[in-house]
């Protein structure tokens, strides 16, 4: 790059553009691939055949882009507590569908969440519904996909 004024050089980088042209190849590339890792399809990490409802005390609450988590703590029948993260709308979509921020859900609120249970097993899910102590219902998150592209339906469908 070169900086002139009056037609004197006041500035030059010493590199041309044949020179940059790699270096800034590369940082379209990887600035490209960011949001690709930052987002995911249902069917890559929630198994549709895995359906959950689990009912706990919440410990916590995100309100993040792209996804809002809330954090569940679970006694399994042996009285066992675990905390499951549960991914659900962004929050834009909460507030739509009626959500508010430090309202609506709160530390220490009991729930019970519908959803599909983590791939890999751990205590982590994709929340569809939740149902406050009061009965009211709200969605926390979009109906399961497969991750194909709409292609196979999550649950079975009768033959005809």
């Amino acid at each position: 790059m070169m900086l002139t004024r009056w037609g004197r050089t006041l500035y030059h980088s010493g590199m041309t553009n044949a020179r940059k042209l790699p270096f800034a190849s590369a940082f379209l590339l990887l600035a490209a691939s960011v949001p690709a890792f930052a987002h995911h399809s249902f069917g890559a990490e929630y198994d549709a055949n895995k359906p959950i409802t689990l009912t706990g005390v919440v410990t916590k609450v995100e309100w993040t882009n792209p996804h809002s988590f809330f954090y569940l703590d679970v006694k399994d029948a042996s009285g066992k507590v675990s905390n499951w993260k549960l991914e659900g709308f962004p929050p834009n979509v909460l507030y739509r569908t009626g959500w508010k921020k430090d309202v609506t859900i709160k530390q220490g609120d009991e729930i019970t969440v519908t959803g599909w249970h983590a791939r890999d097993g751990a205590d982590w899910g994709h929340s569809r519904e939740v149902t406050f102590k009061d009965g009211k219902k709200l969605f926390f998150g979009p109906p399961a996909g497969t991750g194909d592209g709409g292609n196979t339906p999550s649950v079975a469908v009768p033959a005809k």
